[in-house]
């Protein structure tokens, strides 16, 4: 007997080459197997339209903009003033004044130069402000008709009814809401404008559509819509002098 081609024959009898020998059907079986093998596939969930996350990371105190989310304590702060100081001996530092999304409350505090913070992981979710219930405002995602209720803060100054605003949430709660920067308001009172006054000639109060007060040059009237800078809370320009020159 002798091993001819993986098979068993007896030694002078002509071996039989019209079958494929016993090793490479195996091999050839293997590898039908592995092409016919149903394949594991993995369906990516798609994001929602309109959700804009804002991973976790770090962000140097060097590049502090009014409006950076950052986490302090465990908790979710938003900067609302900074301040970049180069005394004359010592380190530089980075005078702050941040606000909890949670309470609500505002804190100073001052960070090295460059120091590395983390930022905080927030969900930004576009929705438009339908109306009030109770003393909450009542957000409307526009594709899934979900409905959001939220507390009274800050950027009730500047809202109207219909106004799309992004939603923040942060780990799986809602914290608040960022506007657009700018917004054009009515003015609803102030007092009598006077003519040739120009913006550099003196300033009023006047108080808008929304109830907000802000500061406007003399020569803003009743009935006038103007623009305004929603962080700041400060009056930009007259909607209608836009794209004069």
């Amino acid at each position: 007997l002798e091993v001819v081609g993986g098979d068993l024959h007896q030694r002078g009898a002509p071996s039989d080459t019209s079958k494929p020998s016993t090793m490479a059907s195996f091999a050839a079986s293997v590898a039908n197997a592995a092409v016919f093998r149903p394949a594991v596939v993995r369906r990516a969930t798609p994001a929602s339209r309109g959700v804009l996350t804002v991973r976790a990371g770090t962000v140097s105190t060097n590049d502090f903009k009014v409006g950076t989310n950052i986490e302090v304590s465990s908790a979710p702060w938003k900067v609302i003033e900074f301040m970049h100081v180069k005394p004359g001996k010592g380190s530089a530092f980075v005078r702050s004044k941040i606000k909890n999304y949670i309470t609500k409350s505002t804190q100073e505090m001052t960070f090295r130069a460059g120091e590395k913070l983390q930022t905080a992981d927030v969900e930004k979710r576009k929705m438009q402000y339908t109306y009030m219930d109770g003393d909450q405002f009542v957000f409307m995602d526009m594709e899934t008709y979900e409905e959001t209720r939220i507390d009274d803060d800050d950027f009730s100054k500047f809202l109207l009814e219909g106004q799309t605003c992004d939603v923040l949430a942060w780990n799986g709660k809602v914290i608040g809401v960022d506007l657009p920067q700018t917004v054009d308001l009515e003015v609803s009172m102030t007092d009598p404008g006077i003519k040739g006054n120009t913006a550099s000639g003196g300033d009023k109060p006047a108080t808008l559509e929304t109830g907000a007060v802000v500061t406007v040059p003399l020569f803003i009237q009743i009935g006038e819509k103007i623009r305004v800078d929603t962080i700041s809370g400060k009056y930009l320009s007259r909607c209608k002098e836009e794209g004069k020159k």
